[in-house]
């Protein structure tokens, strides 16, 4: 991670290990549903699709707390969304700003005068798994990593929600998923890569509703490789969507590429 400081680093892994939301009238969603032992996986991913929301756009604010052994670091940002278009983050006074687009990554520190502007493989190498919009969008959201439809999952009722394993061999790669009963909404989902040791895991806290849609409330993200653990929380209050907005980034004359390795 040469060129980048320790508060960038933390940060920028944050906002691309996900999160988002802001809205002026949401309230919690008690997620208290009964688990029907007699629904098909098939039915379950059906539910899971039907209620994901639906928006042109989304803005607000997002704590992000960011936890690397017993160092511990919290930053408040500003966010803006366009779906399946642009993710805007910004840190106070637009210190930290970063531009995710579905072709590429920009940021820039003006603390350290320097920038990143280019594509996903240096994150995708960074988690374990292919990183690109769409996942990043989708775990933002409250949706599945991978396209459940894709595949044939099996079904396993837990008193308290259904538990998705996919019933081919995917390689190397492990995914795990859970619902909970009410909404069908990802209480959490996993991604593992045991020879590599290798882990992802996003747990889903709290929901609430916004203008009828179901959104997150609070995220946890665990990332483990080897030996190594990073924990980040994510806090959305507020939530706010279809609002016209604009996605203001410019690189600053002058200041120096980073290079990621």
């Amino acid at each position: 991670m040469k060129g980048l400081t320790l508060y960038t680093t933390r940060f920028l892994m944050a906002i691309l290990c996900l999160g988002v939301f802001y809205s002026c009238s949401s309230s919690r969603v008690a997620l208290d549903g009964t688990v029907n032992s007699k629904l098909s996986a098939k039915a379950v991913i059906k539910n899971h699709y039907k209620n994901q929301p639906d928006f042109k756009t989304l803005s607000g604010r997002m704590r992000i707390t960011y936890q690397d052994g017993d160092a511990t670091q919290s930053v408040n940002v500003s966010l803006r969304m366009e779906k399946d278009k642009v993710i805007w983050i910004s840190a106070p006074l637009g210190v930290v700003k970063a531009y995710i687009t579905p072709n590429k990554v920009s940021f820039y520190n003006k603390l350290e005068n320097e920038y990143f502007d280019g594509d996903y493989s240096y994150f995708s190498d960074l988690l374990g798994t292919t990183l690109d919009f769409e996942k990043i969008q989708n775990l933002l959201l409250g949706q599945a990593l991978y396209d459940l439809t894709e595949d044939k999952y099996e079904l396993s009722p837990t008193p308290g929600s259904y538990l998705l394993r996919p019933g081919t061999d995917r390689g190397t790669l492990k995914t795990e998923y859970s619902m909970e009963p009410k909404f069908f909404m990802l209480a959490f989902q996993q991604i593992a890569q045991p020879m590599e040791g290798r882990l992802l895991q996003v747990s889903y806290k709290n929901y609430q509703e916004v203008s009828k849609r179901m959104l997150p409330e609070e995220v946890g993200i665990t990332v483990i490789e080897k030996d190594r653990q990073n924990n980040i929380q994510l806090e959305y209050k507020s939530l706010e969507v279809n609002r016209s907005l604009n996605f203001p980034f410019k690189i600053p004359n002058g200041f120096n590429e980073i290079v990621l390795k």
